[in-house]
């Protein structure tokens, strides 16, 4: 079976759809998580294969579903958080010798194929449908969702994975190489000699603050907030390896990476693995967890007419991803119960909540509205799965706690100030990225 990327006619990326044919009639039901680690220790057993096996088969349990039934797979094949395998380094065969292998020694290892999953779950015997969904988990979902509305597949599994290796963080690969073509070389967090990953966020963000008059100082809240939610969420590694809160004091008083964004508006790369599993509405009814249907799924195109986003573009995007958004879903922003958009940096969560008009915010609003009650506690919680920040970079965590919030398995985390029935989860940038609306009922 050979697994190609999904086309362009999956997805949803332009304004004037109108409401997507297949809402609520696919659901989200079962969640699998591995436990975290910084890095790779080098052994089979701890493999982001491995990692990647236990995800799938958490889901399936949760779920309650014969592995039998199962009749997709969907995940993204590009598993670096930056680490790549360096050049030269021999490859351990006695761990890749460890599984089932493809024709790609690193394939476990350092990138991930349908096929190496499906050579290492022996019990996924009638798998008919797989595609990949390349960037992130939020890709994959979409991919998941259409696929499963259009019925290419019923019961669909849907994995994202990271490795993260020994070494300095995009120090490798062709940033490790003597000469980079093109534009490359002036990308973002691209190459040693170029800035760091975060620095177009860093200027988009220093102009939102120059035109509307705020200042850095004010994200301290949220990152407070996100922390403490990422410390909520057990399946973490905060919550996992570091349990510590993080200060408003310790977030002011950080090191710079690229002004204004300092060291904790930065994720941390990690070793984890997240899948679900997508069926139909009507054969969701009889799984083991509450089904979580999905209303829409909305992708963003955008591009820039130069090397980096201006705020302008980023601003105008954000908008327009808001009502995609709400249009395949047939509903407004005030039916939201709660946000959580990506923040794998955080000085982009406002460009994604400001383009939602979550709560009645305009373009300006978002930095004030995070002095004000954003805990779950509150009526208008901000990121209650803590998101990257709060849990490590994953990509998926913002999607694992809409499922869980709707379907009241979110523990100490869980929404008490308003009703969790509606939601919207994706990313990750506001000039690319998917998104997904999630529901406690079908319509």
């Amino acid at each position: 079976m050979t697994t190609q990327n999904a086309p362009a006619s999956m997805y949803r990326a332009t304004e004037g759809l109108g409401v997507w044919e297949h809402k609520g009639k696919v659901a989200a039901v079962g969640i699998g998580h591995p436990p975290t680690t910084r890095r790779w220790d080098g052994t089979a057993e701890n493999t982001m294969g491995a990692n990647s096996i236990l995800a799938l088969r958490r889901a399936i349990e949760d779920a309650g579903v014969n592995p039998a039934d199962i009749d997709g797979l969907v995940l993204d094949p590009v598993t670096t958080t930056g680490a790549h395998w360096p050049e030269g380094q021999p490859i351990p065969m006695d761990v890749v010798n460890a599984y089932n292998t493809t024709d790609d020694s690193l394939d476990g290892i350092a990138k991930l194929s349908a096929e190496w999953i499906l050579k290492n779950m022996p019990e996924l015997t009638n798998v008919k449908f797989t595609m990949y969904g390349t960037g992130c988990m939020s890709h994959a979902i979409v991919v998941a969702a259409q696929a499963v509305g259009e019925g290419r597949t019923h019961t669909c599994l849907v994995l994202k994975s990271w490795h993260n290796l020994e070494g300095r963080y995009n120090q490798s690969g062709i940033s490790a190489q003597d000469s980079v073509p093109g534009t490359f070389a002036m990308t973002p967090g691209r190459t040693l000699w170029g800035a760091p990953g975060s620095y177009g966020t860093a200027l988009q963000f220093a102009e939102y603050c120059r035109k509307y008059g705020k200042s850095h100082d004010m994200m301290a809240p949220f990152m407070e907030n996100s922390r403490r939610n990422g410390l909520l969420f057990p399946e973490g590694y905060w919550a996992q390896h570091r349990p510590e809160q993080l200060t408003p004091e310790d977030y002011l008083n950080s090191r710079w990476i690229a002004k204004p964004a300092c060291l904790f508006d930065n994720d941390i790369p990690i070793m984890v693995s997240g899948a679900y599993l997508f069926t139909t509405a009507e054969r969701a009814q009889d799984m083991k967890q509450k089904p979580v249907y999905i209303l829409n799924h909305a992708s963003s195109r955008g591009t820039p007419r130069s090397i980096l986003p201006t705020l302008d573009e980023v601003e105008a995007e954000t908008a327009a991803t808001g009502r995609k958004i709400y249009e395949g879903a047939g509903i407004t922003a005030d039916d939201l119960s709660f946000e959580n958009m990506y923040d794998g940096f955080s000085l982009f969560h406002q460009f994604h909540i400001e383009g939602l008009r979550y709560r009645g915010m305009q373009n300006g609003d978002a930095l004030d509205f995070y002095q004000t009650d954003i805990s779950i506690e509150g009526p208008n919680p901000i990121l209650p799965s803590g998101g990257n920040i709060g849990s490590g970079r994953s990509r998926f965590w913002m999607h694992t706690d809409c499922i869980q919030q709707i379907q009241g398995r979110a523990g100490a985390r869980a929404v008490i100030g308003v009703k969790p029935e509606i939601a919207v989860s994706g990313g990750p940038m506001p000039m690319g990225g998917n998104f997904t609306v999630w529901s406690a009922t079908p319509d």
